[in-house]
């Protein structure tokens, strides 16, 4: 979902109205890339901490290490024990490598100074072979 809010963001899709009434910010006044997280109000990021913290906690504790929280895939229950096992090695998996993709894309922000949109914008699909990029050949 961290992509797919990237991509989203990126192309300027915002919510109308106010991200803080208080502080006069919109939502349309936030930054696209990893810097927008720094235009967000403390009290925004202590709410969001919170929110988190509390699904954490009271909803969905951090102690089923294998996964299986005894929720079902999508309403059914899975008998078949190497089946099950196996779905759950893939959940697993796929949020390992979307926490790979999402830290790529900030990693890629950082050192191109880009936003990923910028970067596809001007071609900039690889940062080690192009003259104009950060790793470039000059």
């Amino acid at each position: 979902m961290a992509i797919v809010g990237c991509i989203v963001h990126n192309n300027h899709i915002v919510f109308d109205g106010f991200i803080s009434p208080s502080n006069n910010l919109k939502f349309s006044d936030i930054p696209t890339g990893i810097n927008g997280l720094f235009s967000v109000p403390t009290a925004g990021l202590a709410q969001i901490i919170g929110f988190v913290g509390l699904l954490e906690v009271a909803w969905m504790p951090a102690s089923q290490y294998d996964g299986d929280y005894g929720v079902g895939y999508f309403g059914n229950d899975l008998l078949d024990p190497e089946e099950k096992a196996r779905k759950l090695n893939a959940e697993l998996n796929n949020g390992r490598a979307a926490m790979m993709g999402i830290m790529g894309n900030m990693i890629a922000e950082e050192v191109t100074g880009q936003t990923m949109y910028e970067q596809y914008a001007a071609n900039h699909f690889n940062p080690f072979d192009e003259s104009q990029s950060f790793f470039g050949v000059f």
